[in-house]
């Protein structure tokens, strides 16, 4: 197996790439001002919205929102492997790529291993399903064949209880490995007392369905049960490879199997993807046991514009789709075609599919309903329409979701179409709504509970903190004790610190560079798209201010009789500038009693 691409040689590639020559190889871009622009190669649009920056050696799409490096890009437009696209450019540059055996980073090393057990955990359920008759049976009643399950790699969990531990549990690392990527189960206290100590298999008789990520990288699995048995699909819990809010099964095996992708249909099951695959379906996707979340819509949005969310017909599946269309109502503005199907009674995709056949199936997506026309018929449906009192009310529920809404095109005629029901002037709805710019409302709203509005809070502050550093990375060198941000515990302060010190390790970093040193970590997505948001137009010192003061702000509120000790400890040891002065002072006058009256 081919070692290790040295992070050294990344960092070198990267600086010696120009991401305008990348890109522009392949999309035609033109200069407009500091940057340069064209039409997103990743979604059908006649106005530019994708942009290139040379500065940050960076791209981003304010359409569908892709974004990265000029790695990320080869890897999105061509849909290559990593590697790969580390090979593109290095043939550019005239480099040999370098690979190394053991001088990895110890957490690469791990993540390598864990990537490796889930491969092999994913072969030994193949390996399983093919000597279990039942569970080849099970598969072809649901109308399965051979190649269908190949292609999707499915696989069988066995009965018993140590199925996987014996296989890849003989040492205690290789216990803890499995209890990491969530094959198996510590067993509870009081399973302990009599059941003795140990872990046992989390999947048992369960056809087993891999999820991959973008790079086909098993990082969790879900099982289903074949006879009767609770709960009827079981997922891998959230691990260091898997987190269920983000990935979309299916979503790997789409992209390999279609060029272009020109619409996704969202679907509840594994079972449906897999069975409207092997009708001739090949782009629907599912959610991993649960509602469709803002990540999972970026990431659709990144492939298409064009989505079509589909659930049961039943109780239970008008309420997911309400929850979809909420989560979609940020993401929806012209040009974004997000529609709601939901299915008869007593059917999903997998039963609907195989009754009545692609072609009728599609027939049913061509007329699913879009979100403008669900979002009014089902509040509609909650009220009386033939008087003043049920159009009112028609009105107030629709308030909180418009303000949820960018203004723009798509809104002003939702709103429209709402004051036909309401039967008022669309102006004179907008005025009693009071949407201001953005379509949050305007000052002159009425009074509602109060909310965060977005921008603001310890949260945002975090990532804006992220976003100078990332952007900016001399800014870091304002920062002189980074390790302080760690003692929190804070997931988000530890990624801040951990890219404070990448930065000032190598003053001269881009933004790019910095980026890439987060590759393969679950917070690269998240950085990708911090690394491309708008910054003031400032230089690294006035950022480094900006900086510093929210490093500050966030220790002070991490703990503020912590930081009032380790600042009297450096005062002690080093001195303190001015800003870190003030700071002392401020921190000792909120310890000060306040005086006796």
């Amino acid at each position: 197996m081919a070692g290790r691409i040295p992070r050294a040689f990344i960092d070198e590639l990267l600086a010696r790439t120009d991401i305008v020559e990348v890109i522009g190889s392949r999309v035609p871009l033109k200069k407009a001002g500091r940057e340069w622009k064209a039409n997103c190669p990743f979604h059908g649009e006649k106005t530019p919205s994708f942009t290139v920056s040379q500065a940050k050696q960076f791209y981003h799409c304010f359409g569908c929102g892709a974004h990265g490096t000029a790695l990320s890009f080869l890897m999105e437009h061509d849909r290559v492997g990593f590697p790969e696209a580390v090979e593109d450019l290095a043939s550019r540059a005239g480099l040999e790529v370098p690979r190394e055996g053991g001088a990895a980073d110890p957490r690469d090393r791990l993540q390598d291993d864990l990537f490796a057990l889930n491969a092999s955990a994913d072969a030994h359920f193949r390996e399983a399903l093919k000597e279990s008759e039942r569970a080849k049976e099970y598969l072809k009643k649901r109308g399965l064949t051979g190649e269908t399950a190949a292609r999707y790699h499915l696989g069988y969990a066995p009965p018993g209880w140590d199925g996987i531990l014996k296989a890849f549990g003989a040492t205690d690392a290789g216990r803890q490995a499995l209890a990491t990527v969530g094959l198996v189960i510590e067993r509870n206290p009081e399973q302990q007392k009599s059941q003795g100590q140990g872990f046992y298999d989390r999947f048992r008789d369960r056809v087993m369905f891999p999820i991959r990520d973008s790079r086909g990288r098993v990082v969790g699995f879900g099982g289903r049960v074949i006879d009767a048995g609770e709960p009827k699909y079981l997922n891998s819990p959230e691990t260091p490879l898997f987190h269920k809010g983000r990935e979309l099964y299916g979503l790997y095996e789409a992209r390999q199997q279609l060029r272009s992708i020109a619409r996704l249909l969202v679907v509840e099951g594994y079972m449906d993807v897999v069975r409207l695959a092997q009708s001739g379906i090949h782009y629907a996707v599912a959610t991993l046991g649960t509602a469709t979340t803002p990540e999972h819509l970026n990431r659709m949005l990144r492939v298409t514009q064009d989505i079509v969310f589909c659930f049961d017909g039943d109780r239970a599946g008008r309420q997911a789709a309400w929850r979809a269309l909420e989560t979609c109502l940020p993401e929806a503005k012209q040009g974004r075609q997000l529609k709601f199907l939901l299915l008869p009674e007593g059917h999903d995709p997998d039963t609907l599919v195989a009754e009545e056949g692609r072609e009728a199936f599609e027939a049913r997506l061509d007329s699913a309903l879009p979100l403008s026309e669900y979002l009014v018929s089902h509040l509609a449906a909650e009220v009386d329409l033939g008087s003043i009192d049920g159009r009112a009310r028609l009105a107030e529920l629709a308030r909180p979701l418009m303000a949820r809404i960018p203004e723009g095109v798509f809104r002003e005629l939702l709103l429209d179409r709402l004051a036909r029901e309401v039967r008022m002037p669309a102006p004179r709805l907008a005025e009693l709504f009071a949407l201001g710019p953005g379509g949050a409302p305007s000052a002159a709203a009425p009074a509602r509970p109060a909310r965060r509005p977005p921008g603001t809070g310890r949260g945002s502050l975090v990532s804006q903190a992220i976003a100078r550093v990332l952007q900016f990375p001399a800014a870091a060198a304002a920062i002189k004790n980074p390790e302080s941000l760690r003692m929190s515990g804070e997931r988000g302060l530890e990624v801040l610190a951990e890219l404070i010190e990448n930065a000032q390790s190598d003053p001269h970093l881009s933004p790019a560079q910095l980026v890439e040193r987060w590759r393969d970590r679950p917070e690269h997505e998240r950085l990708e798209e911090l690394a491309a948001a708008p910054l003031p137009d400032f230089d690294a010192a006035a950022i480094g201010g900006e900086l510093k003061a929210a490093v500050a702000k966030l220790l002070a509120e991490a703990g503020p009789e912590r930081r009032l000790d380790e600042l009297i400890a450096r005062a002690e040891t080093q001195g303190l500038d001015d800003d870190e002065k003030r700071e002392l002072r401020e921190l000792q006058a909120l310890k000060r009693p306040p005086p006796r009256r």
